[in-house]
């Protein structure tokens, strides 16, 4: 009876490491393909330039959004640069322009706004060969905060978290598509978050509205990929920008400008992408954290992660008051 409750044992023990073995080459291998063999192997086959004759950055006055729109501007494409301040995307269309000797226009819009803005937006650019989206523009939290706290704080806060990170998206989106689909061709990349697909709360309401990217782009690129489209989510973790508070670039917390290098390496090979070798690298350990030990374990371990985060910023704005 010992013997054959040992065997039992056995066989049970060899199950759960092969289960547990199997959920980890299901998703390291297409991590690999996706991360390092497509990019750093083959490179991305998408010649942006062909898609038209221009592209279009929301959120381009810094970080991701600025250098998207300057690699795009090297690579011969026209620009329509859209953000909020007016002086500051006269300073960056300047700065472009003399560089790559491409033309610039700019819209100045506050993209927590209402429909009026897309209004504004479809009126500048109708009539224009648009070949790629760059959906860049969004808001984050200062710093890690329990929801209700945020909204205790600013419930307006709140809404224009939602209307910068969703509606942006989705009404840019409609705004160039039907050219796009009209002569059968063009790129749509939308900026979504590492803090998307990966356990994060004191960040709820930002996590969130870069999930709904990562679902949208997904969904839409099975609806348009017959048509010509190619549509991108890409989930960068920390860069740094002036919205990650990061001044010195790291291995980790790359420029912007490295970061978007990267990122574009990925264009045709992965839908849904970090867009950085060192970040695909913490999704994946997450990922497999959850997959090993539990999800509840990954959940609890990001949790002290972003209270320590949380700690040292309350403590940092007690001393600037």
């Amino acid at each position: 009876m010992e013997e054959n409750n040992s065997r039992v044992l056995s066989l049970l023990g060899g199950l759960a490491i092969g289960i547990v073995g199997l959920q980890v080459f299901r998703k390291v291998l297409p991590w690999i393909y996706a991360n390092v063999v497509g990019p750093k192997v083959f490179g991305s086959s998408v010649n942006l330039a062909k898609m038209g004759e221009w592209a279009v950055v929301t959120g381009s006055t810094d970080g991701i959004g600025k250098a998207y729109a300057k690699e795009l501007a090297r690579r011969g494409l026209k620009l329509v640069l859209i953000s909020r301040s007016l002086d500051k995307l006269n300073g960056v269309a300047k700065e472009i322009s003399d560089k790559y000797n491409v033309e610039v226009r700019v819209i100045d819009v506050d993209f927590t706004g209402g429909a009026e803005i897309y209004e504004k937006i479809n009126n500048q650019i109708k009539g224009m060969d648009i070949g790629v989206l760059v959906n860049n523009v969004g808001i984050s939290y200062s710093h890690p905060e329990y929801f209700l706290d945020c909204y205790k704080a600013d419930p307006q806060f709140l809404r224009n978290i939602v209307s910068a990170n969703i509606h942006s998206v989705t009404h840019m989106t409609a705004l160039v598509l039907p050219t796009m689909v009209a002569k059968g061709r063009g790129v749509i990349i939308n900026l979504s978050s590492t803090a998307g697909v990966i356990p994060n709360p004191l960040l709820s309401v930002y996590s969130s509205t870069k999930a709904f990217v990562n679902k949208f782009s997904d969904d839409l690129q099975t609806e348009y990929k017959d048509q010509g489209i190619l549509i991108q989510s890409v989930q960068p973790g920390f860069v740094a920008t002036n919205m990650s508070k990061i001044r010195k670039a790291t291995i980790f917390a790359p420029s912007p400008e490295t970061y978007v290098r990267s990122a574009l390496s990925t264009l045709g090979i992965a839908g849904q992408t970090a867009g950085y070798l060192p970040h695909a690298l913490l999704q994946l350990v997450i990922h497999l954290t959850e997959a090993v030990f539990g999800e509840q374990f990954a959940r609890n371990v990001v949790l002290k992660n972003i209270l320590g985060t949380r700690k040292r910023a309350l403590r940092r704005l007690t001393k600037e008051q």
